[in-house]
């Protein structure tokens, strides 16, 4: 997924980067109880990347989360950021999901509404879970296999409708290239590659092997939707829970609030909690506004993007605040997308031009400096299986070499470009690197101009819309990309994949369409041998990198304070370094 899409997620070698001496990497853990009323004792720098901080069992409260901006949905079925993954789980069960806990420990997949992990079979082409007993709606009704099955058609065959969340489901299933969707399909049959032979079990059948399917499953894309209660694009006006908590309000673009489900049995869940009363959303708060309410304990950044660059010079260069944050690879690449179908774009010449104009320092620099990143030249991430070291477009001191650049233009026809660079206008720190960005480039002859365009429809409106970008002249985009799964293929599948491009809702905003690549993609997730496969990614990696179609800025890393009050505290590398908020609680009555 992301900063969006940060689905989603990290993997395997993420360490904590430390932000201070040593010495600050205390205690892990520090239980609540212990920590005075409002459990504001520091637990240390990175404690919540290495153990649960504040512990607790405590029951009660209100815990309050704030968003910058708007989400892309909170139908679990139309939505693709990292924190709302993280979130929606609280009311929405996926067959499979992520166990909580620190860092590496919070990639361990575990059964969520299933009540084992997927069986395989026909050499990986065919995958069979059983529910767990006891499922409720929280209406009281039975949670059955037929509701899992239309939430994977509603979510991938209704594009039309439901545009907002990753296609996997309609690439890999059979007759997934053919099926309409629930809403144009009227047939009580549906699609037919899903079947549900009883109430508990549930089967997919692929078009081709799919070694990682259990972490396809493990998407909100499988949480459980009622056919009867499901009114398209409006269901998440009136969402049917099958989680821990149930919507008791939704007013769009403001704010909602969740209260206990009823209907929820802790024997059915050995997972979720149900700590807090109520849980509320803010959206739309300045965001200053949120990191001053993080440090008064009064709310958790939902976008779990970190501190703003104010704050954070404020944390770092005062002991006490320090430790109270939490520093540690987000599993993101932060990068520049070059769109290969704007002109002169389409020629790659024109696109290694760009790579070797930007002076990546000086987008380090504007994001934050290394604290909130290593400078990048690969797509993917160290901590993802399948990097290996690589910089195809070096320049001395990673700055840029203009005399290149320019050799690049004229071998492309030009002496000067004129385009536009997209970015999100809620993310400060994105903008600021756009305008370092734009920057150098205009030392060479390229002039760009930037857009700004909000979170919620980056993707759907703007960026992720290949008429608009051409319309609009948008020949760069600016990106932030996290795996959808710990693995290569859950990483690059959707940025680089041509099937991933469709009308809207884009996340290969390169565009890149490679027979090559493509391949080496169905190969390598067809490959059972974990080792092979890392090795193809490594490959693939290269041959994007080759075809100049993604500018890697800065490996990410998150800075996030931690709020005081709060408790149940983990930074987990399966949510981009955020805290897991599926069992977060508060001292606060």
């Amino acid at each position: 997924m992301e900063g969006k899409r940060t689905i989603m997620r990290r993997s395997t070698l993420a360490a904590v980067a430390a932000i201070g001496s040593a010495s600050l990497l205390l205690s892990a853990c520090s239980k609540a109880d212990d920590n005075g009323e409002d459990g504001n004792k520091s637990a240390g720098a990175n404690a919540a990347t290495k153990g649960v901080v504040n512990a607790s069992t405590q029951k009660g409260g209100t815990v309050t989360y704030e968003y910058s901006d708007v989400p892309d949905s909170f139908d679990p079925g139309n939505t693709y950021y990292a924190y709302m993954y993280n979130l929606s789980r609280l009311y929405a069960r996926p067959l499979m999901t992520f166990k909580p806990g620190p860092g590496e420990e919070g990639n361990e997949l575990v059964p969520d509404l299933a009540a084992s992990a997927g069986v395989p079979s026909d050499g990986g082409k065919t995958w069979t879970y059983k529910l767990r007993s006891g499922l409720k709606y929280q209406d009281g009704t039975p949670i059955t296999s037929k509701d899992v099955k239309y939430a994977v058609e509603r979510s991938n065959f209704a594009r039309d409708v439901l545009s907002l969340g990753p296609n996997y489901f309609q690439q890999f299933l059979e007759g997934g290239d053919k099926y309409k969707g629930p809403y144009k399909d009227k047939s009580a049959e549906g699609l037919k590659s899903i079947e549900t032979p009883d109430d508990t079990t549930v089967v997919f059948k692929l078009n081709r092997a799919f070694q990682e399917f259990d972490y396809l499953v493990a998407t909100p894309q499988t949480a459980p939707v009622p056919q009867a209660k499901d009114k398209g694009i409006d269901y998440v006006k009136s969402i049917v829970s099958s989680g821990s908590y149930q919507f008791e309000s939704y007013e769009e673009g403001k704010q909602a609030v969740l209260v206990r489900n009823k209907n929820w049995d802790a024997k059915t869940d050995p997972l979720r909690k149900q700590y807090p009363d109520k849980i509320v959303v803010k959206l739309k708060v300045n965001a200053e506004t949120i990191d001053q309410d993080v440090q008064a304990g009064t709310a958790i950044d939902l976008g779990g993007t970190g501190v703003q660059a104010a704050t954070q010079a404020k944390v770092v260069n005062d002991a006490s605040l320090k430790a109270n944050t939490d520093n540690t690879y987000g599993g993101r690449l932060v990068y520049m997308a070059i769109n290969t179908q704007v002109a002169p774009f389409d020629k790659v010449e024109c696109r290694k031009a760009v790579q070797y104009a930007i002076d990546k320092v000086s987008v380090q620099t504007a994001e934050g400096g290394p604290i909130r990143g290593d400078i990048a030249t690969t797509v993917l991430p160290p901590d993802i299986p399948g990097y290996q070291k690589a910089d195809v477009y070096a320049t001395a001191g990673n700055k840029g070499d203009a005399a290149k650049a320019k050799e690049q233009l004229k071998a492309c026809g030009k002496s000067s470009i004129s385009t536009n660079i997209s970015a999100r206008s809620d993310r400060p720190q994105e903008i600021d690197a756009a305008t370092a960005i734009i920057a150098s480039l205009k030392n060479v002859g390229i002039n760009a101009s930037l857009k700004q365009f909000p979170s919620g429809k980056y993707f759907t409106d703007y960026a992720g819309v290949p008429a608009f970008d051409k319309k609009q002249n948008i020949g760069l985009h600016m990106m932030q990309w996290g795996a959808d799964w710990p693995g290569g293929y859950g990483f690059l599948q959707q940025i680089l994949h041509g099937d991933a491009i469709g009308a809207s809702g884009n996340t290969n905003l390169s565009y890149l369409d490679d027979k090559k690549i493509n391949e080496m993609l169905e190969k390598a997730i067809a490959t059972e041998d974990e080792n092979q496969r890392n090795s193809m990614y490594a490959e693939i990696d290269k041959l994007a990198m080759d075809q100049a179609a993604i500018v890697p800025l800065t490996y990410f890393k998150v800075l996030l304070y931690r709020p005081a009050n709060f408790t149940n505290l983990v930074s987990t590398a399966a949510f981009s370094g955020q805290y897991d908020y599926l069992n977060i609680g508060t001292t606060k009555k």
